[in-house]
């Protein structure tokens, strides 16, 4: 009798992302193969501009690959409508941005339950689930707090507790300890790998300053080619100016390690 392995959560096939047209073109990402499972920890390490974050916009579904396909547990999200589309990334995808998009009228609490209400979850099990993930990222003492009462430290933690919340099988995180310091740092990338542990799949680009040690186990390397992104604000600017739709339209988003490479 066959033993299947882990299941596949995220893939991308030949994925390429191109900014701009003719002389002005911009290849951000080319014919990248990536393919990540359950209970999978993976970083992408390059340099600034080589293309990571719009790896993880690609992965998330937030933006739209030139060509090649993306996959979320087999679902191919370039078949997906807007609805469809945003429907998946609540139930199965939790997102750390580098920017937050909170929704600055709500508490921390109210912020991390959000998604999970927008996709139905009664407001009592919203909030408790709420302020769980806010346990886990050490912060539950924050939970009526608004967010302009907060360090820009405590505001990533909760962008975090947003992310994990839930049963969300893909999380994906943008420098993720970039604001805080070591110590808080090191239990938030611990959180993480025991979201991994779970059973999620987790992808992350660390702060340069922080990277996952080498401790963890190492699946083998996965070769990507990336090229300097000159246009990265096509991306970074809808996420900032339009924070408010990203997160109405979002929801949420374990360890070995493996190193997509430039």
């Amino acid at each position: 009798m066959s033993v299947q392995g882990p299941q596949q959560v995220l893939e991308l096939a030949k994925v390429s992302r191109t900014f701009g047209e003719g002389a002005t073109a911009v290849a951000a990402l080319r014919e990248v193969d990536l393919s990540i499972s359950a209970g999978e920890f993976v970083a992408v390490m390059g340099p600034s501009g080589s293309g990571k974050s719009s790896l993880l916009a690609l992965a998330g579904g937030l933006d739209r690959p030139t060509s090649g396909g993306v996959f979320v547990e087999s679902t191919p999200l370039g078949g997906l409508g807007l609805n469809e589309l945003a429907r998946l990334r609540r139930r199965a995808v939790g997102y750390v941005f580098q920017d937050f998009n909170f929704v600055p009228t709500l508490t921390a609490a109210e912020n991390v339950a959000l998604p999970l209400e927008l996709d139905g979850t009664a407001t009592r099990k919203a909030q408790r689930q709420a302020l769980d993930a806010l346990r886990q990222v050490g912060i539950p003492e924050l939970a009526d707090r608004f967010m302009d009462q907060m360090s820009g430290g405590q505001q990533q933690r909760v962008a975090i507790a947003r992310a994990i919340v839930g049963d969300r099988r893909l999380i994906l995180a943008d420098e993720p300890t970039g604001a805080l310091d070591s110590t808080t740092g090191h239990g938030v990338m611990e959180v993480l790998r025991g979201r991994a542990d779970a059973g999620a799949a987790v992808m992350l680009v660390p702060h340069e300053a922080r990277r996952p040690q080498p401790s963890a186990c190492n699946t083998g390397a996965t070769q990507a080619r990336f090229r300097p992104m000159l246009m990265a604000l096509l991306i970074a600017v809808p996420l900032t100016g339009a924070a408010l739709a990203w997160l109405f339209t979002w929801a949420r988003l374990p360890v070995s390690r493996r190193e997509v490479g430039t």
